[in-house]
């Protein structure tokens, strides 16, 4: 019945049908729905802005039409082309002009400064008596068009803090100050712009400023300057249109930032509103749904699991018998009593597996005895072929008069052999394994001088029973066929894991490696017998690891991150090779 839904699954599969359209259509729903929301709050919010903002221009257009009403003035006109030269006829058209000069200046709701400027008398008449000639004034923003916004802090103005100034000079298009005759400018204080910003802001809704890069920001007298310092971070690296919106994160909140394009002063009306209190009537929403969505479910499983406890839980139990036996536990009986009408069923499965037991216990002990032989034959075919390669290390370092080497050496043949002759004994535990490779890999570095392990095994799989040489080979064909074809030092790598129901040993090199055409044919030769020298010892080891732990278990060989090969050992994890395995 692997693979096969069951009884329960069926049941939880037909409520997750019931249950999956009515959610699909919701979550679509309320996508839309979130997304009617957003465009509607956007648009209201670019409304109101934008409405803002019209009442805003209104008054600066205003503002800035006082320059050309003044300049059209018939007294003022005379004053400039100074058409009459005695002193008390300047002094009384003076103060006739800054009488007109003011009553121009509070026809406007905002606090603002009218002066007119004559560079070649050096003087200035001005709505605000503080207010002298200045000729820096008149050759910084004579040439200049539109409002101008100036940071600076004057001291003659009837506000403090920045302010923006516009101003139309005469004649028109003049720019030096021997071209001006005269120069007709107004000012009004940002002051007048954070007042209007806090009204706003009084009627509960947003933190509106006026925003331009490059420039600091016009915001109200209690705006949070942590949040705008973000904001005109964001700001700054958008290319912003006429109007707009946008959505962005800060401090761990979705922000939507709406825009609108002041016309007059060219900087931008912003706002910005946390997305969480435009969606917050529909979270709510969300929220009893999906808790009413949670209750159906729950009162679903709860049925199911009446059904599961007296349908499903004994076909598993039943299932797993079969599995049991299948798996060559003959010893297996069920012992669950549903109480029920799979009573019966139970007791004549346990009937069965008795007598199946009783017939194949003389079979199976049978099988044993060959599968004992073949490993005797495959260990017999190792020992050859590890002696040979050996006794040429022998004489080859006693040629050279490394006295050293060949002691080592015979002295892991003299321990080798004592693995060998003890065919009564076919395991060892993977510590006595990985003691015998290190005997080895020393001797082998008296010989090369260059070569270099590491060993890696967990405490944990020391005392784990392998098949005796199961390694060996293997770390001798990444010496002799990958790093002695190598010039510069050699590297092995040697270590362990264990993996869900497997464990592992893993042997890499840095040698000179193999193509992956070879790579394949090495691969395919793991599954049949060949004369090869590399594909010999190799195969050896995968047929021990395949008839001493079975399905799953033998070798895998892929290129290694170090140069040369990665050769990777498995084998099923089972309470006999975890203590006292033993297949001789």
């Amino acid at each position: 019945m692997k693979g096969k839904p069951t009884i329960f699954s069926k049941v939880m599969i037909l409520i997750v049908l019931l249950v999956t359209p009515v959610l699909i259509l919701y979550i679509y729903t309320n996508k839309v729905s979130v997304n009617v929301v957003q465009d509607e709050i956007q648009s209201s919010s670019l409304t109101q802005l934008s409405f803002f903002l019209q009442q805003f221009d209104t008054t600066v257009e205003q503002l800035a039409m006082f320059p050309g009403i003044l300049g059209s003035d018939p007294y003022l006109r005379d004053f400039v082309e100074h058409r009459s030269n005695k002193p008390y006829d300047r002094i009384s058209e003076q103060t006739r002009i800054m009488e007109k000069l003011s009553l121009q200046s509070v026809s406007s709701a905002w606090t603002n400064d009218l002066t007119v400027y004559l560079p070649k008398e050096a003087t200035a008449v001005s709505s605000n008596h503080l207010i002298t000639y200045n000729k820096e004034d008149v050759t910084t923003y004579a040439p200049l068009r539109g409002w101008i916004y100036d940071p600076t802090t004057r001291v003659e103005a009837r506000q403090p803090g920045a302010r923006f100034i516009r101003g139309i000079v005469e004649p028109y298009g003049a720019t030096s100050l021997s071209q001006i005759k005269s120069m007709i400018q107004v000012s009004f204080s940002v002051n007048n712009v954070t007042a209007m910003l806090d009204q706003v802001k009084s009627g509960g809704k947003g933190d509106p400023f006026f925003y331009r890069f490059g420039q600091p920001p016009i915001k109200g007298s209690d705006s949070d300057s942590e949040m705008l310092s973000g904001l005109i971070s964001v700001l700054d690296s958008q290319r912003l249109g006429e109007k707009g919106s946008l959505v962005t994160q800060l401090g761990g909140k979705q922000y939507a930032i709406f825009y609108v394009l002041s016309k007059q002063l060219n900087w931008f009306l912003v706002d910005y509103v946390p997305v969480e209190n435009i969606l917050a009537p529909i979270k709510k929403t969300n929220q009893l749904f999906y808790t009413t969505i949670a209750m159906l479910l729950l009162m679903s499983i709860l049925a199911a699991y009446f059904l599961y406890r007296n349908v499903q839980r004994p076909i598993r139990k039943l299932v797993q018998g079969v599995q049991r036996l299948k798996k060559g536990e003959l010893s297996a009986r069920l012992h669950y009593q549903p109480h029920n009408e799979f009573d019966f069923l139970f007791e004549r499965f346990n009937e069965m597996a008795e007598q199946i037991q009783d017939l194949v216990e003389h079979v199976y002990a049978e099988k044993l005895r060959l599968h004992e032989a073949k490993l005797k034959q495959l260990q017999a075919q190792i020992n050859p072929h590890f002696l040979y390669n050996s006794l040429f290390f022998v004489i080859n370092t006693a040629k050279l008069g490394d006295t050293r080497a060949v002691v080592a050496m015979s002295q892991n043949l003299a321990e080798y052999y004592r693995y060998t002759t003890r065919m009564e004994v076919q395991n060892a535990t993977l510590r006595e394994e990985i003691k015998l490779l290190e005997n080895y890999l020393m001797i082998h570095n008296l010989r090369m001088q260059r070569l270099q392990y590491v060993i890696d095994i967990p405490e944990s799989m020391l005392d784990v029973q392998i098949p005796r040489l199961l390694l060996q080979p293997l770390v001798e064909n990444a010496i002799v066929h990958g790093i002695e074809n190598k010039s510069g030092d050699g590297m092995i790598h040697i270590t362990g894991k264990q993996q869900d129901h497997f464990y592992m040993v893993i042997i890499e090199d840095n040698g000179v490696g193999i193509s992956l055409q070879v790579l394949g044919e090495l691969k395919k030769q793991l599954l049949h017998p060949t004369d090869t020298e590399v594909s010999c010892g190799v195969w050896n080891v995968h047929q021990r690891l395949q008839y001493s732990f079975g399905e799953g278990s033998g070798l895998d060989i892929v290129s290694s991150k170090l140069g040369g090969l990665k050769v990777t050992l498995t084998w099923r994890r089972n309470e006999a090779n975890d203590a006292t395995h033993d297949c001789g």
